[in-house]
């Protein structure tokens, strides 16, 4: 405790003493990411000063499995995460949305009993402009505990995960943080370089005014999408009686943290732009580990047409539509949703779906 704060290392320590049989593994697990953190919220606090800024390699640049052009600071916080955790003998294996194929722990090191999974720098299309990134993790066990690691032992639902977390790379460097056991975010006092607990036991309030979703995108949306923004934009006039804001910052941590502090929606939904690949988001280090905080903070997290984490991945850079937030509007999104699937059509009186108009557009 410092000053009266309880420190990252105090509270893994504390958590450590309450569970039965705790051997020690999991708190140097989380000691090994929380450091990676630091080192990649470094990296990217320094910018174009250190050269950090522009894509990565020659020409127009590498691009990653997803297709994405890499950025420097992909390459350089995917290299940090798997040379931080790849030594410790806490994991089997690792998997990152930057590499092909998952990364198996090398002989010379021991081979722990659980697997690793993040996104290294989410957001990261933003860094060139200075917006909040950050970094998205997901802790599973694997089946068969001290072995290599197989391609299976990473097709695991969301509802299997022992820990999720997340970093923000903002005006203050953050760690959010669920064990499955609420939501609790950490802030990097750089002065002391130790994360430290500003925000526990966050809660995400169940009604909100609020949501972020790709405007441009509206000519793919399905119906039921079409529906709820429609009826959000239409504000005090339509039929939801109040006024809505629109927010799309394109980094999903920060759309999370802006909706664990004050509420809100996310919606990437599924649309006839992703439909072929079953969505936009990646399951296993995006969707699941943050469905798995919004979920622990009395948020909702799913699909459209289900719960988020009781989807079960096929393959390890699966891609799911992903709509999170404030219980009461995700409920009413997976009520539209359900309507849609059952054929039950809005009249024109309480949804303006099936009129002539656009989003930006006046009657």
């Amino acid at each position: 405790m410092l000053d009266g704060r309880t420190t990252l290392t105090q509270f893994i320590i504390e958590e450590q003493r309450r569970a039965t049989g705790a051997t020690g593994d999991f708190s140097g697990l989380l000691y090994d990411i929380s450091t990676a953190c630091k080192i990649i919220s470094n990296a990217v606090s320094k910018g174009a000063l250190a050269g950090m800024l522009g894509v990565h390699g020659e020409a127009g640049g590498s691009t990653n499995i997803q297709g994405e052009t890499q950025k420097k600071l992909d390459v350089i916080s995917n290299d940090v995460m798997i040379q931080s955790n790849i030594w410790s003998g806490h994991l089997a294996g690792m998997a990152s949305e930057e590499m092909d194929d998952f990364i198996p722990i090398p002989p010379q090191y021991p081979h722990g009993k659980y697997l690793l999974v993040f996104d290294p720098l989410d957001g990261s299309s933003n860094i060139d402009a200075n917006i909040s990134v950050g970094t998205i993790f997901s802790i599973l066990m694997c089946p068969n505990a001290g072995a290599n690691a197989t391609l299976e032992d990473f097709l695991q639902p969301g509802t299997e995960q022992v820990c999720a977390g997340f970093a923000l790379y903002g005006p203050s460097t953050m760690l959010v943080l669920t064990t499955g056991n609420g939501v609790n975010a950490f802030t990097l006092d750089r002065d002391i370089g130790e994360f430290v607990l500003t925000h526990p036991n966050m809660t995400i309030p169940a009604e909100t005014s609020e949501f972020a979703i790709n405007a441009s995108n509206e000519r793919f949306w399905e119906p039921p999408i079409r529906r709820y923004v429609e009826e959000c934009l239409a504000g005090k006039t339509g039929p939801r009686g109040r006024d809505f804001n629109m927010r799309w910052i394109a980094s999903m941590v920060a759309e999370a943290y802006r909706i664990l502090t004050r509420g809100g929606v996310f919606l990437y939904p599924l649309d006839e732009k992703t439909r072929s690949k079953g969505g936009r988001l990646r399951l296993l280090y995006e969707a699941n580990p943050i469905g798995f905080i919004i979920e622990q903070a009395g948020g909702v997290a799913i699909t459209g047409r289900g719960r988020v984490m009781d989807v079960m991945p096929g393959e390890l850079h699966q891609r799911v539509p992903v709509i999170f937030g404030s219980k009461s509007e995700i409920e009413r999104i997976a009520a539209y949703h359900q309507d849609y699937i059952d054929g039950k059509e809005p009249t024109t009186d309480s949804s303006p779906l099936f009129s002539t108009r656009s989003l930006f557009r006046t009657q």
